[in-house]
């Protein structure tokens, strides 16, 4: 019975090392490029982040009132909170944030627009940049902009959905909020034109 034992538990051990071993010799499938970013894009677990960032949060630190909702997209932490207008619906999100320090743009805005089925097309400083995107990219499952966006007042940038899920919780973006498709659509089907939003 011990002899089995032994045998058995040498032979787990052996294949967890070998297991270990290879995932180790895989650099190139843990680190690919994002096409819509240029940026590498980690495969394996996701970072870790502040954990109270995704507890009830209160409004008020950050809003006056709550005419017309209120979002809060907090870089630090990597989320996205929803207060509704009259106080009593609340919703955190995790989102990626912007890939680098020059892309990111803080301060109050609002949503001017809203768009079930966006199409996208790069910027001109991301085409500059990538030369080789497409110039237009229709609504659909490979849209990068996912299935819903909500504009914000400064031109380019968005809260809207990602065909690539791995980006949620990463620094992956050119300068917009990304969610997760079915987390988008219900935050757009919860706000409407004016919606206050937040990005610190």
């Amino acid at each position: 019975m011990s002899t089995s034992f032994s045998v058995n538990r040498r032979a787990f051990l052996g294949s967890a090392a070998a297991l270990g071993a290879a995932s180790l010799a895989l650099p190139a499938w843990s680190q690919q490029i994002d096409p819509a970013t240029g940026a590498p894009v980690a495969t394996g677990p996701a970072p870790q982040h502040n954990i109270s960032s995704f507890r009830g949060q209160d409004w008020r630190p950050h809003f006056e009132n709550l005419t017309n909702g209120a979002i809060l997209c907090d870089l630090t932490s990597r989320a996205v909170h929803f207060w509704a207008e009259d106080g009593t619906t609340y919703r955190v999100y995790p989102s990626s944030i912007p890939v680098s320090n020059d892309l990111v743009r803080t301060g109050r805005t609002e949503i001017i627009k809203k768009v079930d089925g966006p199409s996208w097309a790069p910027t001109p400083a991301m085409r500059e940049r990538n030369p080789e995107w497409p110039e237009f990219v229709p609504p659909g499952p490979d849209n990068p902009m996912g299935t819903h966006a909500l504009w914000l007042t400064w031109q380019y940038y968005r809260i809207h959905g990602t065909h690539d899920t791995r980006k949620i919780g990463r620094k992956s973006s050119n300068g917009c909020i990304g969610l997760y498709n079915e987390h988008v659509a219900e935050l757009y089907a919860m706000t409407k034109i004016g919606t206050q939003v937040l990005v610190m």
